[in-house]
């Protein structure tokens, strides 16, 4: 069962997909409504999931389920990553490149390669309050709250 995204539950788990490129407008028009069509179908053992999908900041596609009415499976999140494997093959674009991590500046998402960030702290472009997009944010609620949040208010607190 679809939930328009704006309505989960603050406790709604989350999984959050960055794009490597920026989503055209063209693009992402085309993909709202295949995300929609997802979360609608999108079950766990033959039961229908509260599941929610929004693009956000023209490169992080976010799937959503509202855990306390159904729990995902095993076998629906690998749904959810089939789903995901092939926009990117429709897109041609990488979902799945964790190596790169994307900070807000100057009102646009930059990707920093994880092994160029020593050197981009090191040189004063990244520190501790720059807002970084993390992508092992689990709920709705902290999305809500704190998205993107200081780097070093994140896993990355240890480069600061």
């Amino acid at each position: 069962m679809y939930i328009p995204f704006s309505e989960l539950p603050p406790q709604a788990r989350l999984w959050i997909y960055q794009a490597s490129r920026p989503l055209t407008a063209a693009e992402q028009s085309e993909i709202k409504p295949l995300l929609e069509r997802f979360a609608t179908e999108w079950s766990s053992h033959g039961k229908g999931l509260q599941a929610s999908a929004e693009l956000l900041h023209d490169r992080f596609l976010v799937l959503a389920n509202n855990e306390e009415a159904t729990a995902a499976s095993g076998c629906s999140i690998d749904k959810s990553v089939s789903f995901v494997r092939e926009l990117e093959q429709r897109y041609n674009v990488s979902f799945f490149d964790r190596t790169q991590l994307a900070f807000l500046q100057n009102e646009e998402v930059k990707l920093i390669g994880m092994q160029e960030l020593k050197n981009h702290v090191a040189a004063g472009e990244i520190d501790k309050n720059t807002l970084y997009f993390d992508t092992l944010v689990t709920s709705y609620g902290e999305l809500q709250q704190a998205w993107p949040r200081p780097a070093g208010n994140s896993w990355l607190s240890r480069y600061f």
